[in-house]
């Protein structure tokens, strides 16, 4: 007996009328109270809108005449042996006021009647005045192991179906495909495993990406989660060589339980605009091979008082749903720096924020972007919340050079064409954006010359363009100061 069924009846043997089922496995559930049936000793009935009361304990056929809620209902009230009742996606239906009551009734004669009712569905919402009479149950979700079967299931139908070919991959991909198909409902991880199975016949690194989107397309996020398939490997990083130091020291403690070693939770990273923050939050999700999830806080917001505190735990409990992954909260100072205008929203947001950050159980590493730190509250910067605040500062000299590198190499030219150390020299105070700019532009200024980039045009970039730490001088300094004795370098 599965732990499932075991919970299960002891729950229905507990005498509660009403069970609350939220999932998408509504096969998985049928499977399990036919199974019910034979050690409770009673029969088994399932209620949808298209084929009315059936029952499911043997082969039955369907009751037209109770399609109707309000008629089957009607029945199982009239029926007096003691049954289970399956009511599939009756969550509509609960909107009716006479349904509600025709349940609380049931409800009512349960000692009588001996009636359990069972309401399953993806969502729902019980109205206060049958929250009494019920209880939730919650199905498990497939371990490991489990996920390993159903691969190597899928795998073995492919094989059946191409004369006997093997499905073609290799340990460390199959492991990251497990570990994203981990908290997955059963028949959720088989569909997504069938659909990567069945395309080419192997399941390759191309596949994580592809793996990722069907994870998070089976979730509700309201707009303000979005997924970012494309996160760039740290090597795409020029610098930041201690914050690449720091996220490595950490890979194992946050993906595997370590009793000596507690779980990492997040980091801020705090410095001057278009100095790669960006870019570092997509990096650490590429090494850690980790799907990469960005909250949104402007599509948060809702004129509705209340509403967007609820969309943020709903967008909260979506990330938790795609665990483990990175949670990236880019100009979180924007979302939590309010005033009277806002009738207290964004207390009220950094709040239920900072709960869920000293909270969760679940593996959600944050990566927490801010260009301007005096917008920052002391609750969300002290060690506690996060692990670590890194300050990315304008590059050096060297990194300079590893950026025009990086840039050049992606618009396949040679670095060793290019006096690499003499444009990092001239490009002194540049941000790693300005500089990938300068490579852009210089592209452009070839092209109307009709010949290849080459160093003349991206030092005329250069010698033309006032990068921001001198247009705006004062603030990078303020800012570099306030970060001397207050963060640690990522560089």
């Amino acid at each position: 007996m599965t732990n499932d069924q075991h919970d299960l009846e002891l729950l229905l043997r507990s005498r509660i009328p009403l069970v609350v089922i939220e999932t998408r496995d509504e096969q998985r559930v049928t499977r399990l109270f036919a199974k019910l049936a034979v050690s409770l000793a009673q029969p088994v009935m399932a209620w949808s809108t298209t084929s009315g009361l059936r029952r499911i304990d043997f082969d039955a056929a369907p009751q037209r005449h109770t399609i109707e809620p309000r008629q089957a209902l009607g029945q199982i009230k009239a029926t007096t042996s003691p049954s289970i009742y399956l009511l599939l996606d009756f969550h509509p239906y609960l909107e009716d006021p006479f349904n509600v009551r025709l349940l609380k009734e049931i409800a009512l004669d349960y000692h009588e009647l001996g009636h359990t009712l069972v309401l399953v569905s993806h969502e729902l919402d019980i109205p206060q005045e049958l929250q009494t009479f019920s209880a939730r149950f919650t199905l498990s979700l497939p371990d490991a192991a489990h996920i390993d079967r159903i691969i190597h299931a899928e795998a073995e139908h492919w094989s059946q179906a191409h004369r006997g070919q093997k499905v073609k991959t290799d340990r460390k991909t199959l492991d990251l495909i497990k570990r994203q198909l981990l908290g997955l409902t059963a028949t959720d991880a088989q569909r997504i495993v069938r659909s990567v199975v069945y395309d080419d016949g192997t399941i390759s690194d191309a596949d994580l990406d592809r793996v990722t989107r069907a994870r998070y397309q089976l979730l509700e996020t309201n707009g303000a989660l979005s997924v970012e398939i494309d996160t760039a490997d740290f090597a795409e990083v020029g610098g930041l060589r201690a914050l690449k130091r720091w996220i490595r020291l950490r890979h194992n403690a946050f993906l595997e339980t370590d009793d000596q070693l507690d779980a990492p939770k997040g980091i801020l990273l705090v410095g001057v605009q278009g100095g790669g923050k960006s870019l570092a939050a997509r990096a650490v999700a590429g090494m850690w091979r980790l799907p990469l999830l960005r909250l949104d806080f402007g599509t948060l917001y809702n004129k509705f008082f209340g509403q967007t505190e609820r969309n943020l735990r709903d967008a909260l409990r979506a990330a938790e749903a795609m665990a483990p992954c990175v949670l990236w909260i880019d100009e979180i100072e924007k979302a939590i720096a309010g005033g009277d205008y806002d009738s207290g929203t964004s207390r009220r947001i950094l709040g239920s924020l900072l709960t869920w950050m000293a909270e969760r159980k679940a593996a959600v590493f944050i990566v927490a972007t801010a260009n301007v730190i005096e917008q920052l509250p002391p609750e969300l910067i002290r060690k506690g919340r996060l692990d670590e605040i890194f300050f990315v500062d304008l590059p050096d000299a060297d990194t300079r050079a590893e950026i025009f590198g990086i840039h050049l190499r992606k618009r396949d030219l040679d670095p060793g064409l290019f006096d690499i150390d003499g444009l990092a020299q001239l490009a002194e105070g540049f941000s790693g954006a300005e500089i990938e700019q300068a490579v852009v532009a210089a592209s452009y200024l070839a092209r109307e010359d009709r010949i290849p980039v080459d160093t003349g045009h991206i030092r005329s970039e250069i010698e033309q363009t006032r990068p921001l730490s001198r247009v705006m001088a004062e603030k990078v300094a303020h800012l570099r100061a306030w970060a001397r004795d207050r963060t640690v370098s990522a560089n």
